[in-house]
């Protein structure tokens, strides 16, 4: 059965991996793209969006322009990683659509509300809209059919911070909200994503097909790598959301966890980092599932064929 799909992103380059294999992934319908500061900013990410919908030929699909600005802290973007653009070295023409005039964070809630039970929400950015549209009508914690959140690090090392991962960091109050809010939430944190590397090997083998998505993936993921390379000494690029994404049909990808989880605010070297209670010693009930293990190369396999059968599309 195909599962409605809607996907709260910051494009950013693996935001635009996970938007491409979302497309061409039939287990699932993308039934729309709500946008939220980040990697890029607000209007960078919906143009991106919507340019990369188009490159994919799904321009059908409607983009909503969503949160500016986290609920508290000041702003916080991302251009030494995902380029000025957003993408990397990438270069789309201008989208020819444009985005919804519904705010993202209601545009949430009106699918949610008019889908009981049947809507799938995938948040691989900051968690601003979706705190948003929690404030704005609780009943959607009941309704929404499940959560899968890219965020936090619980045992690894931040990405932003020593401690802590960028999504959760940019809105630990947003995620704080979210994580307490009693929806059915999968999170799946840098323990497993830092295990999914987009190796040369495997971009070499995307190239192997001349369309242009296999170009844009090369031209976004290249600063990408730099960017790894740079920082964190790593051979390839980490791309976080797509694994997000595609456990919504392929869940087994993963080994889970249910575990009390919870984000500090305290503003000190911790803000902003994300914790566990393994051994129970709050006695709080767990709030969430959370991935620990993962088969990189399984997802990594899974990511590569789509993106082939993507690719050799008529254009």
């Amino acid at each position: 059965m195909t599962k409605h799909i809607i996907l709260d992103t910051d494009p950013g380059i693996d935001d635009s991996l996970a938007i491409l294999l979302a497309l061409a992934s039939p287990e699932i319908s993308l039934d729309g793209l709500s946008v939220v500061h980040g990697n890029s900013s607000t209007a960078l990410g919906t143009v991106n969006a919507l340019s990369v919908l188009e490159l994919a030929k799904a321009s059908h699909i409607p983009v909503y322009k969503g949160c500016e600005i986290p609920l508290v802290q000041p702003s916080l973007l991302a251009p030494e990683t995902h380029g000025e653009q957003g993408i990397g070295y990438a270069k789309l023409p201008a989208p020819q659509t444009s985005p919804q005039v519904q705010h993202g964070s209601d545009f949430l809630i009106e699918e949610i509300m008019s889908k009981p039970g049947e809507v799938t929400l995938v948040c691989i950015g900051p968690l601003t809209n979706v705190a948003m549209a929690i404030r704005k009508e609780p009943r959607i914690v009941e309704n929404v059919k499940e959560v899968f959140i890219m965020g936090g690090a619980i045992r690894h090392g931040g990405n932003t911070t020593p401690l802590a991962e960028f999504n959760t960091f940019v809105d630990p109050h947003a995620a704080h909200i979210v994580f307490h809010s009693g929806m059915p939430i999968t999170l799946t944190p840098l323990d497993v994503t830092y295990q999914c590397i987009f190796l040369p090997d495997d971009l070499n083998r995307l190239l192997k097909i001349d369309s242009s998505i296999t170009k844009f993936i090369a031209d976004a993921t290249r600063f990408y790598m730099e960017f790894h390379d740079e920082y964190q000494k790593i051979d390839g690029c980490v791309i976080n959301d797509p694994l997000t994404l595609a456990l919504t049909f392929m869940p087994e990808l993963c080994d889970y966890q249910e575990l009390y989880v919870d984000v500090d605010l305290s503003g000190g070297v911790s803000m902003g980092k994300t914790f566990a209670d393994f051994y129970r010693m709050t006695d709080k009930p767990a709030n969430m599932k959370v991935a620990l293990g993962v088969r990189p190369r399984d997802f990594m396999e899974l990511f590569l064929e789509r993106m082939e059968k993507l690719a050799k599309l008529p254009s």
